[in-house]
């Protein structure tokens, strides 16, 4: 009898696997961090449309000077669309460190991982 015929897998940890694959738990942990990659994926792709938005319909906007140095307001910006990348990316970490981790190895425990 092979496996496709409804066998368990000889393998302990395919079994495992196939065990958390199917727990209901898992498939709301995985939409939920699935929903919050987009919500974060969201704002950083609106920004940086603003982004370009400005360079193409606002480019003096862009191209003002800071004060009375040379340095142009869209260096900040622009400056600031990359610290709100890495700002995202350490939410989402952090984020997932605390609750999306904790609740896999709370699933796995249930399924003696």
């Amino acid at each position: 009898m092979t496996q496709q015929e409804g066998r368990a897998p000889a393998d302990p940890q395919a079994a495992m696997i196939a065990a958390v694959a199917v727990d209901p738990r898992y498939g709301e942990l995985v939409a939920r961090r699935a929903r919050l990659g987009w919500w974060l994926s969201a704002i950083i792709f609106i920004a940086f449309v603003g982004y370009l938005a400005l360079i193409a319909f606002d480019k003096a906007l862009l191209g003002m000077p800071i004060g009375d140095g040379v340095t142009s307001i869209g260096i900040p910006i622009g400056l600031g669309l990359i610290l709100l990348a890495i700002a995202l990316t350490g939410l989402y970490v952090a984020y997932a460190n605390r609750h999306h981790d904790a609740q896999m190895a709370a699933i796995l425990k249930d399924h003696g991982a």
